[in-house]
């Protein structure tokens, strides 16, 4: 047996177990909190057995601080909010991703362990991919027929989160190829998921994907000469399969037409390639001077839009978002959800949770960085501001967003294992 299929193997009958349920459960609604649960009950016994645990872990205790900032600003943003009981009740669901970061710190302690939770999470992505090629081919996958836009793959055709995810988590399946089969193999790799990307229609997926390219191209060259003629061959990449995916996609060819009208320069054709997102964030500048100190509460945009949309919004009118008469469910860029529903309390957390993350990546060292880089890649894409953005602090992508948080935690501080590299 190769070494991917030990370390899967490793991953499916270790205590990495719970962890992983969370990423191979994903597609399948709320499935992926019996993922969350398992690691819940995992802490409680941990705690039970050593109270004193969490003193002897850097990584856990990094986790409750970065974490503290990204709950206190909801909690700040709950004390007026728009809907209270919304925001507190996000407040308290924000807690469970406390023994879910937790649980990762103290069940990946060694290196292998970290090798083998990358590599079980890559063979998730990869059987996302087959599936979603199978659809690109045929109309159909596990998560039934594609919408005449885009392919949605095990997702399903009505929660079109197949491109956003695959881009965000695509670092470990391409690690795990360069691992095993060297440059040849992060090649292929990169080809293979970048069809499905691309074909599920999100241009926020491929800006984030371009980056997850980018960070490969300065890893494997070494110096910037080098790095420019990575670039360059990745252009060529993007630039072939693109023009393969316009002459074989009317879906890819209807998104790329609808991008293509930004460049007719008017107001109008703007925000239609778009998809309406400068009317959003123009509501959002205008709900945030009206609540700069701790905004709106969390998940309170959707019913605070109305009041700061235009009479003849879009989404109001038409409900197409998040239902007639409450308008965008959210504002689609990471830096306008914080400022809109956690005011400046919240941008001020935010930032400091960045400054001390950014510390600690720095302080443990380049071993250390190059056993995180892809968990420290997929969250630097998924967090890169100058791009749109699902919501934060929703169920679904913050769960995204705290699994992986507690496994760069847990991936910065675990102890060198030599016999398994």
């Amino acid at each position: 047996m190769n070494s991917l299929g030990i370390s899967l193997k490793a991953a499916l009958r270790s205590p990495l177990l719970p962890f992983w349920l969370v990423i191979a459960l994903l597609p399948i609604g709320r499935s992926a909190e019996l993922g969350t649960f398992l690691c819940l009950l995992g802490v409680i016994m941990l705690f039970a057995r050593d109270p004193h645990a969490l003193q002897q872990h850097p990584g856990a205790r990094l986790l409750l601080w970065l974490l503290a900032a990204y709950v206190l600003a909801a909690a700040f943003s709950a004390v007026d909010a728009i809907r209270p009981g919304k925001s507190w009740s996000t407040v308290a669901a924000l807690l469970r991703y406390v023994p879910l970061g937790l649980y990762a710190c103290f069940a990946i302690r060694r290196e292998h362990k970290l090798r083998a939770l990358y590599v079980a999470v890559a063979m998730v992505i990869g059987f996302w991919c087959a599936d979603a090629w199978l659809q690109a081919f045929t109309g159909w996958s596990l998560g039934g027929h594609a919408e005449a836009e885009r392919i949605s793959g095990i997702f399903g055709a009505h929660n079109l989160k197949l491109g956003p995810t695959l881009a965000v988590l695509s670092p470990f399946a391409l690690w795990a190829a360069r691992q095993r089969w060297g440059r040849p193999g992060l090649l292929l790799a990169s080809v293979l998921v970048l069809g499905p990307v691309l074909l599920a229609g999100s241009r926020s997926a491929w800006l984030c994907y371009v980056l997850v390219l980018l960070g490969f191209a300065w890893r494997e060259a070494g110096s910037p000469s080098r790095f420019v003629g990575w670039c360059a061959g990745a252009m060529v990449l993007l630039l072939l399969a693109g023009g393969v995916a316009w002459k074989t996609s009317s879906r890819f060819q209807d998104r790329m037409q609808r991008t293509l009208l930004a460049l007719q320069g008017t107001d109008q054709s703007i925000d239609t390639a778009m998809s309406g997102r400068l009317d959003i964030w123009h509501s959002s500048a205008l709900m945030f001077a009206a609540h700069p100190v701790n905004g709106v509460g969390v998940r309170g945009f959707r019913y605070a839009y109305p009041r700061f949309a235009p009479a003849n919004d879009h989404f109001v009118v038409s409900g197409e978002a998040c239902g007639v008469g409450e308008g965008a469910c959210h504002p689609h860029q990471l830096v306008l959800e914080v400022l809109t529903e956690t005011g400046v309390l919240g941008l001020l957390l935010w930032l400091a949770a960045a400054v001390l993350a950014w510390r600690a990546w720095r302080r443990v060292g380049a071993v250390a960085r190059t056993r995180a880089f892809p968990v420290s890649l997929a969250l630097a894409v998924m967090l890169f501001p100058l791009n749109s953005h699902l919501a934060f602090y929703s169920a679904w992508w913050g769960l995204l967003f705290a699994w992986l948080l507690g496994l760069w935690c847990a991936a910065l501080h675990v102890e060198g294992d030599h016999a398994s590299a």
